[in-house]
């Protein structure tokens, strides 16, 4: 047993002591999304005994069948940043418009989150996951609006995210710091997030893997399907690996290296992921690990949102796979205006 254990709330608690002007409210916001996450993972390995598996018979803002989880963890993360008062306004997935706490009205923190990613796979015991950003708002002496939430991801102030699989784990970056990406393990017997992982890097000698639902390939942008031919048709093919549970997928990507993509297409010309709670939050880690982050023409974290459930394209892991693919981009658009000239 280790007598001095390095819990998430140290960890955090340590950080802060480096900021002259840290009053402990991240400290307490991240101990009220444990708390969130704690009771997500208890009700993932209790879904099939407890009658939780399923749709709840409703669709949420994205036009999706919701699960009976969806709705559980969605009710977890409101609930327990409510009570913690050091967020004001709260966007999750589930909900189609802002959530302003009245009773923490001049917080200075506003938080972004989608409850359960990947919730569709639950049904076969799928690892799935709860993605997480803090945003501190511009002005806390005024009255909460959606400006609050509708910044760039350089402007997060933590990003993050909790794995429900063999193990629970939260993975987490901290603006402003240089403790880079960091992953706790929760252990059970104790009921606390331990730091199992300092600093961690996608490696320098990646794994050849790429992550995508090649089952859109036909409506793939050109150069992402001459991304896919360029790795399938390789002298060492790379190896296809897809879960459809982003944490998952991106969760592997930062341990082995590769890319994962999540491409615009026809029935999604946006692309299908969203950039405030999805997009954000995983492009911070990447790059606090290391890697890159991008639509295929630019910086993910650059995006200025102008709504809360806007979506964008997503490329991202290993530096250099993420280049191959803007370069393919860029290629294309100087292709189109070299032909646009002949015109």
């Amino acid at each position: 047993m280790d007598s001095d254990p390095l819990t998430l709330t140290r960890y955090i608690l340590a950080e802060q002591q480096k900021h002259s002007e840290a009053q402990g409210d991240l400290t307490i916001l991240m101990q009220s999304i444990q708390l969130a996450c704690k009771s997500i993972a208890s009700a993932v390995r209790k879904a099939g005994i407890a009658g939780l598996y399923g749709l709840q018979g409703a669709v949420n803002v994205q036009g999706e069948d919701v699960k009976k989880l969806d709705i559980l963890s969605n009710e977890n993360f409101i609930n327990c940043l409510r009570f913690s008062t050091k967020a004001s306004v709260l966007v999750s997935e589930e909900d189609e418009d802002p959530i302003v706490l009245t009773n923490a009205s001049h917080a200075k923190y506003a938080v972004v989150f989608d409850p359960l990613d990947g919730s569709s796979n639950i049904d076969c015991n799928v690892s799935v996951g709860s993605i997480f950003g803090i945003y501190k708002r511009q002005d806390a002496s005024q009255p909460v609006s959606v400006q609050d939430v509708l910044q760039p991801g350089t402007e997060l102030v933590a990003a993050g995210y909790c794995m429900y699989g063999s193990s629970t784990q939260m993975v987490l970056t901290i603006a402003g710091t240089d403790s880079g990406v960091s992953i706790f393990t929760l252990d059970p017997s104790i009921g606390e997030f331990i730091l199992t992982t300092r600093n961690v890097t996608i490696p320098a000698q990646p794994k050849k893997i790429y992550s995508v639902n090649e089952g859109n390939w036909k409506s793939f942008p050109a150069p992402v399907q001459e991304y896919i031919k360029q790795v399938k048709t390789a002298d060492k093919p790379y190896s296809l690996r897809y879960v459809g549970s982003m944490v998952a997928d991106v969760h592997r990507t930062l341990v082995y290296g590769g890319i994962f993509m999540y491409p615009a297409t026809a029935s999604s010309p946006n692309g299908k992921l969203r950039l405030l709670y999805e997009g954000n939050p995983m492009s911070m880690l990447i790059e606090a690990a290391g890697g890159k982050a991008s639509t295929g023409t630019g910086r993910v974290m650059d995006i200025v949102p102008t709504g809360i459930h806007e979506r964008c394209p997503i490329f991202l892991g290993t530096a250099a796979e993420v280049e191959r693919v803007e370069a393919l981009y860029a290629a294309e658009a100087a292709g189109g205006a070299k032909r646009a000239r002949e015109e």
